[in-house]
């Protein structure tokens, strides 16, 4: 039975034989000689049979003391490397993301402290790149991405909505509206800022509506949603992004609906992605628990912003259209 085993005595004896001697292994083990001496003969006496034979001052294993010994010293090997590999792991707990950038800068940049409160002993990396995740060749954990969940292979979960309309400064609103008092009229006044990697773009939200025409131009095309809402706060013209990225804006005033006739789009648009087996490491599933609960109020606060501002809301899953701009995975 294993609890016949007297592993102190087998972690001496493994020394003893290893070592050559009882002084030097005592010395490993920094305990006394004596010590040492007393933990062999009484693993002799619970086996029943000499482990060790003396000549010329030498200890030399007997046949029964050798295949102990073969045992053992494999044993505590494994046991040392089980050991060490803990060890490693606990001083390595990392934790390695990558994030849509605009997402990153705007949305989770200011909730990773939250985070850290929740996991204070783990090292967080997040890498806000534009490209999707190879997560053969790359210490990836999970990719935080823009798109519609669909992709071969990994596992996805939708963690955050969106909600899409365009929006303007308060000066330029009002510009437009010395204008024209008719919404379309002063979309075709204005300089419409494009967000070249969203799904909703002018084009296509532009034909949806039946608003068309010679005189509606867009120079004004950026890859970040950050720059391009940015430079509607600054006054440079209408842009048709996320209230998900530009909720701040949106509650401080500095960014207004260009207009309540227009029905705000909401859609699926945040998901985690990774292969399915990294959904069984805990620090994955502590984040994907986490994100799920801050997108819940996020959602929350989103739908009951736009409707305190006036606006309606309808639920999409994305472009329904051909022709619309969206074509797989996109990094914003």
């Amino acid at each position: 039975m294993v609890n016949d085993f007297n592993l102190n005595a087998m972690n001496y004896f493994e020394a003893v034989a290893r070592l050559g001697g009882v002084t030097k292994a005592a010395e490993e083990l920094r305990v006394s000689p004596s010590a040492v001496s007393q933990q062999i003969r009484q693993l002799e006496q619970q086996f029943g049979v000499r482990l060790f034979r003396r000549e010329k001052r030498r200890l030399l294993l007997t046949l029964d003391g050798e295949r102990l010994f073969q045992t053992t010293t494999q044993a505590f090997r494994m046991m040392r490397d089980v050991r060490s590999a803990i060890q490693r792991q606990r001083e390595n707990r990392h934790f390695n993301i990558r994030v849509s950038p605009s997402f990153a800068v705007r949305w989770l940049g200011p909730r990773v402290k939250a985070f850290l409160d929740h996991c204070p002993d783990w090292d967080l990396r997040i890498d806000a790149a534009p490209n999707f995740s190879d997560f053969e060749t790359e210490v990836v954990d999970l990719d935080l991405r823009y798109g519609e969940g669909q992709w071969s292979g990994l596992h996805t979960e939708c963690m955050v909505h969106d909600v899409v309309l365009p929006m303007c400064s308060p000066d330029y609103l009002a510009t437009l509206r010395a204008a024209s008092n008719d919404p379309i009229g002063q979309l075709r006044a204005a300089r419409l800022i494009d967000s070249v990697k969203t799904h909703y773009r002018w084009d296509f939200w532009l034909a949806q509506r039946g608003v068309m025409g010679e005189r509606m131009i867009y120079p004004l095309r950026f890859d970040r949603s950050s720059m391009a809402l940015q430079l509607a706060v600054d006054g440079g013209g209408v842009v048709l992004e996320s209230s998900t990225l530009a909720l701040n804006e949106l509650e401080s005033g500095a960014l207004v609906p260009l207009s309540t006739a227009f029905e705000a789009i909401r859609f699926p648009a945040y998901w985690i992605a990774c292969p399915a087996r990294h959904t069984n490491r805990r620090i994955v599933r502590i984040f994907s628990d986490w994100m799920r609960s801050e997108g819940r109020l996020h959602d929350a606060r989103a739908a009951a912003l736009i409707t305190r501002l006036g606006c309606r809301i309808r639920d999409e899953t994305g472009p329904q259209v051909p022709g619309a701009q969206f074509i797989g995975p996109l990094p914003e």
